[in-house]
C-alpha cells in the first residue's frame, strides 16, 4: 500500500536465501511471466466452469456440483502450504514448479481425454429425460476425479513457488516489487480470460475445445519455464520453519518441570547467534511457559556455544517467533468467517445464473461461469481507487492513516452488506421465477458481486501484507502460504455449513433452487458475518502491533 505509516514498507526485510550462482535478473522476467500466464490460464480455464461442466456433462445434482467445486477450490488454496514446505525443506522452487507443472498438465490432459475417448465420455441426457437414466459409469467418474485431483494438486503446487522463485531472481527490493506487481497482473488477466473467453468457448462451442486450449496454455507455460533454466538463479532448500516452531514446543514440554530463572539472569537463557534479528535480552513474559525452551541446562550447549540437543534447547529469538504467531491467531481466525460468504456466493452465483435470463441483445448469452469475473474487475478497480484516492483523502482529513486492521474492518462491513444484497436479489429472483413474470435478468447478480469485489479490495491485499509484515523475519514465506490456507479453511467451512443446512432444512433442494430458499442461506451467512465482525472488533482492539503501525523513520517519503 502507499502509506508508510501503516504499511511499514520502509523497513528492511530479509527475503533472499543463499544462492548457488549469480544468474537471474531481468532476463528471467519474460520466462516467469509466460510461465505464470500459461499455467494459470490452463488451470483457471477448467476450474472457472467446473460447476456447469459437472451439471451438464456428468449430470451431477446442482448443490452437489457446488460442493465439489468448493472443495476443489479449497484444496487448491491449501496445497501451496505443503508445496512451500517441500520447496523449502527438500527440493527447491525450480524442482517443485516443473514437477507440479507437469502434474497439472497431466491432469488437464486426462480431463480433455474424458471429452474425446468414447469409453470415458458420460452418456448424453436428452432434454426431458431423468438424469438418473444417464448416470456415468464408475470408470468415467474415476477418470473425472483422477483428472481433477492431478490438475488441482499441480496447480496448487506451483501457485506459491512461482512467485517466490520469480522474486528470488532479483536482489533489489524495488525490482522484486515490480516483479510481484506484474505477477499479480498476469495472474489476474489469466483468470479474466479464463472466466470470459474460455468459459464462452466451453459453453457455446464445446468443453472439448475449451479443455484443449487449457492443455495448450499449460504446455506453453511449462515449456517457457524450462526454456529459461540456464538463466535462473537457484536457491538451496533452507529448511522448514515448522521444524523450528516444533522444536520450541517440544523443548517447552520436555522442560515443563524446570523452574524459570529470574528475568535479570540473562545468562541462563540461550541467546544463540541469529544473524538476521538477534534478540539479546531475556524472553518476554507473554506465554511464559514457552520460555523454558530457551533455558540452558546441562548438555544442551557445548563449550563452544553450539547446540548439542536441538530438540531440547532453542534460542530466545526462536521462542519469541513462536509467540508472535500465537499472538496473531485470534485475528487470523476472524478471516475464516469473513471469507466463508465469498466462497459460498461465488459457487451459488453460477447456479443462480443458470436459472436467469442471460441474454444481452437477441443473440449473445452470458455464460453462467463468467459472472464471477465481476468480482475480479470490481476488486481491481476498487484497489486502485482506495489506494490512490480514499486512503490519502482519509489521511489528509483525519491527520493519520488507517491502520491495517481498520482497513480489514471496512472489508468485514462491506462483506456483510454484500450478503444482505445477495439475499434480497435471490428473494426477487425466486419470486419472479415462480410467478408469471418469469426469469429476471442475470444482471441483477452484479450488485452483490460488486459488494464482494469492493470488500475484497479492502481486506485481501491488506490481510496478506499485514501477515507478511507482522510475521517474524525468518517466517515470511510461511506468512504468504498461510494466507492461502486461510482461504482453504474458509471454503471447507462454507462447504460444511452448506451441508449442514441441506440436512436440517429444505432450503437447498438438489436440482431446482426455485423450490428452495437460497435467500435464507444468504441471511444465515449475513448473521454469521455480523457475529464475526463483533469478534473481529474484540480481537483487533486487543491486538498490539509488532511491526506495523509504528512511526516510520522518514514519514515524508512514500514507497510504492
Amino acid at each position: 500500500m502507499s502509506d508508510k505509516a501503516e504499511s511499514c514498507d520502509d523497513r528492511e526485510v530479509a527475503l533472499s536465501p543463499t544462492h548457488e550462482n549469480r544468474k537471474g535478473g531481468w532476463i528471467t522476467f519474460p520466462f516467469m511471466l509466460v510461465t505464470t500466464g500459461g499455467l494459470m490460464l490452463g488451470g483457471a480455464g477448467w476450474m472457472s466452469n467446473l460447476v456447469v461442466y459437472l451439471i451438464n456433462t456428468y449430470h451431477v445434482q446442482k448443490i452437489d456440483a457446488v460442493q465439489i467445486s468448493t472443495l476443489i477450490h479449497a484444496f487448491f488454496n491449501l496445497f501451496p502450504l505443503f508445496a512451500a514446505i517441500i520447496a523449502d525443506s527438500f527440493l527447491s522452487c525450480f524442482t517443485v514448479i516443473w514437477i507440479f507443472g507437469f502434474t497439472s498438465l497431466l491432469g488437464t490432459v486426462v480431463l480433455t481425454a474424458s471429452t474425446i475417448i468414447s469409453s470415458l465420455k458420460p452418456p448424453e441426457c436428452p432434454e426431458g429425460t431423468q438424469s438418473s437414466s444417464c448416470t456415468p459409469t464408475k470408470l468415467q467418474f474415476a477418470a473425472l476425479y483422477a483428472a481433477l485431483t492431478l490438475a488441482t494438486v499441480g496447480l496448487g503446487g506451483i501457485r506459491s513457488s512461482i512467485s517466490t522463485m520469480g522474486a528470488n531472481q532479483f536482489r533489489k527490493q524495488k525490482h522484486q516489487g515490480i516483479f510481484f506487481n506484474w505477477y499479480f497482473i498476469t495472474s489476474y488477466m489469466a483468470h479474466v480470460i479464463a472466466q470470459t473467453v474460455l468459459v464462452y468457448v466451453e459453453d457455446n462451442v464445446s468443453f472439448k475445445c475449451g479443455f484443449i486450449i487449457c492443455v495448450v496454455a499449460n504446455s506453453i507455460g511449462l515449456i517457457a519455464f524450462l526454456s529459461g533454466t540456464r538463466f535462473y538463479s537457484f536457491a538451496n532448500p533452507k529448511g522448514s520453519p515448522f521444524t523450528t516452531l516444533a522444536r520450541v514446543l517440544v523443548a517447552s514440554v520436555h522442560k515443563r518441570n524446570l523452574e524459570l530463572p529470574e528475568e535479570t539472569n540473562v545468562d541462563r537463557f540461550f541467546i544463540g547467534d541469529d544473524e538476521k534479528h538477534p534478540y539479546h535480552g531475556p524472553p518476554s513474559t507473554a506465554f511464559k511457559f514457552l520460555n523454558r525452551a530457551a533455558v540452558k541446562s546441562d548438555g544442551d550447549v557445548n563449550s563452544n556455544g553450539l547446540v548439542e540437543k536441538p530438540w531440547r534447547i532453542c534460542t530466545v529469538q526462536q521462542v519469541e517467533d513462536l509467540k508472535s504467531l500465537l499472538k496473531m491467531i485470534p485475528v487470523w481466525t476472524t478471516g475464516i468467517i469473513l471469507l466463508v460468504p465469498i466462497g459460498a456466493l461465488l459457487s451459488f452465483t453460477v447456479v443462480q445464473a443458470m436459472t436467469m435470463d442471460r441474454h444481452i441483445g437477441k443473440k449473445f448469452q452470458i455464460p453462467p461461469g463468467s459472472m464471477n469475473v465481476v468480482v475480479l474487475f470490481s476488486c481491481t478497480i476498487a484497489i486502485a481507487l482506495v489506494d490512490r484516492l480514499l486512503y490519502p483523502a482519509w489521511k489528509k482529513t483525519a491527520g493519520k492513516p488507517l491502520t491495517p486492521l481498520q482497513k480489514i474492518g471496512v472489508g468485514h462491513v462491506v462483506t456483510v452488506l454484500g450478503m444482505a444484497a445477495s439475499a434480497l436479489v435471490e428473494y426477487k429472483r425466486r419470486n419472479a421465477a415462480n410467478s408469471a413474470v418469469g426469469p429476471i435478468s442475470v444482471l441483477w447478480l452484479i450488485p452483490p458481486l460488486l459488494f464482494m469485489g469492493v470488500a475484497e479490495a479492502f481486506h485481501y491485499p491488506v490481510t496478506a501484507q499485514f501477515y507478511y509484515q507482522e510475521f517474524p523475519a525468518n517466517l515470511k514465506n510461511m506468512a504468504t502460504a498461510l494466507s492461502a490456507v486461510l482461504i482453504a479453511i474458509a471454503l471447507y467451512v462454507a462447504s460444511l455449513i452448506i451441508e449442514l443446512i441441506r440436512h436440517v432444512t429444505a432450503w437447498l433442494p438438489n436440482n431446482d433452487i426455485n423450490k428452495g430458499r437460497l435467500d435464507y442461506v444468504f441471511w444465515v451467512l449475513f448473521g454469521l458475518g455480523l457475529l464475526n465482525y463483533g469478534y473481529f472488533l474484540a480481537c483487533a482492539s486487543a491486538y498490539k502491533y509488532q511491526n506495523c503501525g509504528k512511526p516510520p523513520k522518514n514519514d515524508d517519503k512514500l514507497h510504492h
